[in-house]
């Protein structure tokens, strides 16, 4: 039976496939009971997968007390305190040998049992044990069963994953398939999901409510990311419409690949700059596929979230040698990490936040450990000493004044003492990228302690609005093209123009064609974005004058809502660049 659901387009195009669910172990297993003969083996899986489990946690926590620090490596003793309690190994056996349960059934029946019971305590610290609790049994859970390890399900040429929401450590996983298109139940425009999905050009849907439920493994799924639509098992009809759709998409890109090696201008022949968004290797070398002008954002935090453990010095300075040596012109803008909100790691601590986007994360966090923080300070200004390479360094969530003088006293510190070890450094500039409104609204001030400007607009929408991107209950509110955030924008651009400090903006708005037209209206001629979208972007800029574009901006100003705003540019752009419809998911 056809079912079709409506989600967030966060990835434009349209896409086919076969359907494969990712289910944590928080999902419980649908599995039929052992047999008697079978519970000594699964007793055998369940201790194999327990020792794994234990030898990791040791090697994790004396990694890290090396490169973070004693304490920050309690954590992962702790897990291991967990793995050989009593307790808990006498339920999961209990589990396999009275219930016959398998043991991935038995971990998720053991999780909501430690759940219930923390769940009653008004104690604080021991509500926060039960995310240790929680990575204790996912590592278990992985041992026993590899995502996508020996299942038919995932051998489709064209897959259409279908999970909660999409963890790094998931995309890593899925890096070897063939990914036809994403849909979760979860997450917005700027999830891991999205932007994995925008990197790599496959259609995605978020925020898709209880999809798990209407598909299984196997199944016929559409995504079209750009009207949000995602129907499980189509009829015929519908299925032929959308085929006809993804053939459309598939012959726009073709034609728009062709434009590689064209120079980005408009159409009257000025020149801009657009540059890649990237998440690693993968990434860099899409974007020199497109021909990119460089890369204006190296999102560092996924070498971190999906490491084994945790990157020295030399391991972080060898992926971003290896990088470099690919990404367009070797010209790179290094982003510090930007963990916290919905991007933790263990050995940083977690703290229990009523707002973690709003709290103890990003520079924030690399205050608060100032070696761990210069480590990869050290390995971007090392990566900066390279022959003939152009490496910038930016910072994010800069809030105040003081925080970017601190941040330069540490950055000078670190250079000092590499100059002292006879380590190559190089010239490397220090941006700040203004996505808290506090520093858009005393941009002047803060322009007096950096060398560049990087708009990160996916952040700056979502604080301006006071609408977590990732929630789809407020998801309307998270509009790039509001009539506050153009009104930041414009201020913010024309504040590092009047400075003579250079700007550009790599949030996700950049790849949008009807955000591109009024940030070109405002001035701005550097826009970072997501590899897959660039050729489109690029196409477009081919039809716009400057003159078209400020009156576009001049109109759209004088608008009163984010709907008249969107319908407005969405009809001078379909006249302007018709071919281009199939590219635009806002």
């Amino acid at each position: 039976m056809r079912a079709m659901r409506k989600g967030i387009g966060v990835s434009p195009g349209v896409a086919v496939g076969t359907a494969y669910c990712i289910h944590e172990v928080f999902v419980r297993p649908q599995t039929r009971p052992l047999e008697a003969a079978e519970v000594a083996g699964e007793l055998r899986r369940f201790e194999k997968a327990v020792k794994k489990s234990l030898a990791d946690l040791r090697a994790l926590a004396q990694k890290v007390a090396s490169q973070v620090g004693k304490e920050p490596a309690a954590v992962f003793r702790a897990h291991q305190a967990i793995l050989r309690d009593p307790a808990f190994t006498t339920k999961m056996r209990q589990a396999i040998e009275t219930q016959r349960q398998p043991a991935e059934a038995a971990l998720h029946d053991v999780l909501a049992e430690y759940t219930a019971i923390f769940d009653r305590t008004h104690d604080e610290y021991l509500k926060q044990r039960l995310a240790d609790v929680r990575d204790v049994i996912l590592r278990l859970s992985e041992h026993l069963s590899p995502m996508l390890a020996n299942d038919p399900a995932a051998d489709s040429d064209r897959l259409i994953v279908v999970a909660q929401e999409l963890l790094p450590s998931q995309v890593v996983a899925l890096g070897g398939k063939r990914l036809a298109g994403i849909v979760t139940q979860s997450g917005g425009a700027t999830s891991h999901a999205a932007i994995l999905a925008r990197g790599q050009g496959i259609p995605a849907v978020s925020g898709v409510r209880d999809i798990l439920r209407q598909v299984t493994n196997g199944d016929l799924v559409v995504v079209d990311g750009s009207s949000g639509y995602v129907v499980v098992n189509p009829d015929p009809e519908t299925e032929s419409a959308y085929r006809k759709l993804q053939r459309e998409y598939f012959q726009l890109q073709d034609v728009l690949a062709e434009n590689r090696d064209a120079p980005a201008r408009l159409a009257d022949g000025e020149a801009i700059e657009l540059l890649a968004n990237i998440n690693g290797l993968t990434d860099a070398q899409a974007a020199t596929a497109v021909g990119a002008a460089g890369v204006g954002l190296f999102r560092t935090e996924y070498l971190f979230l999906t490491h084994p453990d945790v990157p020295d010095e030399e391991e972080q300075l060898a992926a971003y040698r290896e990088i470099l040596a690919t990404c367009p012109q070797r010209r790179i803008t290094i982003r510090t990490l930007d963990l916290g909100g919905d991007k933790t790691i263990p050995y940083l601590g977690r703290q229990r936040e009523a707002n973690p986007f709003m709290g103890w994360r990003s520079i924030r966090l690399s205050f608060e450990h100032p070696e761990f923080f210069l480590t990869q300070v050290r390995a971007i200004l090392r990566a900066g000493g390279e022959e003939h390479a152009e490496v910038r360094m930016l910072f994010p969530m800069i809030t105040t004044l003081e925080e970017m003088r601190r941040v330069r006293s540490m950055v000078n510190r670190a250079r000092k003492r590499l100059q002292a070890e006879g380590k190559p450094v190089g010239p490397v500039p220090l941006g700040l990228m203004v996505e808290v409104p506090a520093a858009a609204v005393c941009i002047d001030a803060l322009l007096s302690v950096v060398d560049f400007v990087s708009i990160g607009s996916n952040d700056l929408v979502q604080y301006l609005m006071a609408a977590d991107r990732d929630n789809p209950k407020v998801s309307h509110l998270c509009q790039p093209l509001s009539p506050a955030v153009l009104r930041v924008l414009r201020r913010v651009i024309e504040s590092c123009h009047k400075a003579g400090k250079p700007v550009t903006l790599c949030g996700e708005m950049a790849g949008l064609p009807r955000a591109f037209a009024l940030l070109v209206g405002m001035g701005l001629r550097s826009m970072s974005m997501s590899p897959a979208l660039l050729p489109g972007i690029k196409e477009l800029a081919s039809h716009l004058t400057a003159e078209q574009t400020r009156k576009m901006l001049r109109r759209a100003m004088k608008l009163k809502t984010t709907e008249q705003v969107l319908t407005y540019l969405r009809d001078e752009v379909d006249r302007l660049a018709p071919n281009l419809k199939l590219l635009d998911s806002m």
